[in-house]
């Protein structure tokens, strides 16, 4: 699909003063002002910015394999209907018949496959590529011409197991948009991996507070006894490297062979992987939707979708080396049930945050020097929120 150009956007509805202090090259940095957590206006700029013009994460793909293989998501303030055409190519389209504007597949529902994609309100019908089948009943004007009524396409790309969509369709090219990351990440080969095991959350937090949280361990030996046994939380380093994403490592504890409650796996070491990478886990936060933590014997993705100013849905996925998941006694529980807690103890304290700065009491304060990945995540928002578009 073709870009198009990118016309520069609005700043967004915050006091230019308040953004720039974040800014600041001396100390180190500080959170965002209060409205960019709470206000509705900010939210709704965030959606039409970062969640329309960005790539954003629509899910992982090893559910859509045979040709017509479907389901929608929702991203920012789309719909995205995915579907796997006759020759195996992944299509993002617009979730709207072309008729009457009725959504073609309920969004969140189960994946689902049909040789053909059919609206429930008028039985119009599209072939998997998208172009318009079949209008029954349908009496059309004398000018109607059926191949201009084709299903709207969105710029969507297949990267190691994930759907990546861009609905605005101007976003520099993936690979410009990750950078770093994908050789980084590529020695798990998460395209190759089986999803075993899946949470979903509902918090009442700003989307981007779980993604500060996400982004240090400053906090762990405070909520996170069970991590901290198993990875020493001052053990960490970050990554300043291109693409848009910020992250780092963690080292696993001597005694641990990966993240669990007694640091064993109950699943096989991932192939491919150096010794030292064996010895760590990976961190990244993609912007603005999926976490990545690559462990040792199986990857963690967090998939973030806000719901408003202040709740947000996650949806968290184990994915395991096919080998591992083909065992009859294998059981995803020694990763899943670990990082429940952990994500529990997180998503608490994110609330906690979200009540913090509705507080009239609330002021920015500075991060600490173990927080470089923070003050990273939250510069690369005010610089957005100062020039109306991401700045790399």
């Amino acid at each position: 699909m073709t870009t198009t150009p990118r016309p520069q956007g609005l700043p967004a509805p915050l006091p230019g003063d308040a953004v720039r202090v974040v800014l600041d090259p001396a100390g180190t940095g500080c959170m965002l002002p209060a409205d960019a957590y709470t206000s509705d206006d900010v939210f709704a700029w965030e959606r039409r910015h970062f969640f329309d013009r960005a790539w954003v994460c629509a899910g992982r793909t090893n559910d859509l394999v045979g040709a017509g293989a479907r389901r929608a998501v929702r991203v920012g303030n789309e719909e995205v209907l995915l579907v796997r055409g006759t020759d195996g190519v992944l299509r993002g389209f617009y979730n709207v018949c072309r008729h009457r504007a009725h959504e073609l597949v309920r969004c969140g529902g189960p994946t689902v496959t049909r040789g053909a994609i059919h609206c429930p309100y008028h039985a119009w019908t599209y072939a998997l590529d998208g172009n318009l089948m079949a209008t029954p009943r349908f009496e059309p004007p004398p000018s109607f011409d059926a191949g201009e009524y084709g299903l709207v396409p969105m710029r969507l790309e297949e990267w190691r197991g994930f759907a990546m969509v861009n609905p605005s369709g101007d976003a520099a090219p993936l690979a410009t948009y990750l950078g770093a990351f994908d050789e980084l990440l590529s020695p798990w080969q998460p395209e190759r991996l089986v999803t075993a095991a899946s949470h979903e959350y509902v918090l009442r937090a700003n989307w981007k507070l779980s993604v500060e949280n996400y982004d240090e361990c400053y906090h762990c030996s405070a909520i996170h006894p069970e991590l901290c046994m198993v990875s020493p939380p001052d053990s960490g380093w970050n990554l300043e490297l291109p693409g848009t994403w910020v992250g780092g490592w963690m080292r696993l504890a001597d005694h641990a062979v990966t993240m669990s409650m007694d640091g064993a796996s109950g699943g096989v070491m991932l192939p491919g992987l150096t010794d030292e990478q064996r010895r760590t886990v990976l961190y990244v936060a993609l912007f603005p939707n999926l976490l990545v933590s690559a462990h040792p014997d199986y990857v963690m993705t967090h998939r973030i979708e806000p719901l408003s100013a202040g709740e947000t849905r996650i949806e968290c996925s184990w994915m395991f080396d096919p080998e591992a998941v083909a065992r009859d006694d294998f059981d995803p529980s020694y990763a899943a049930d670990f990082w429940d807690v952990v994500n529990r103890q997180d998503w608490d304290a994110c609330e906690a945050v979200q009540r913090g700065v509705s507080s009239r009491g609330y002021r920015p304060g500075p991060f600490s020097v173990r927080e470089d990945a923070v003050q990273q995540f939250v510069q690369l928002v005010a610089r957005a929120y100062l020039a109306g578009d991401l700045v790399s």
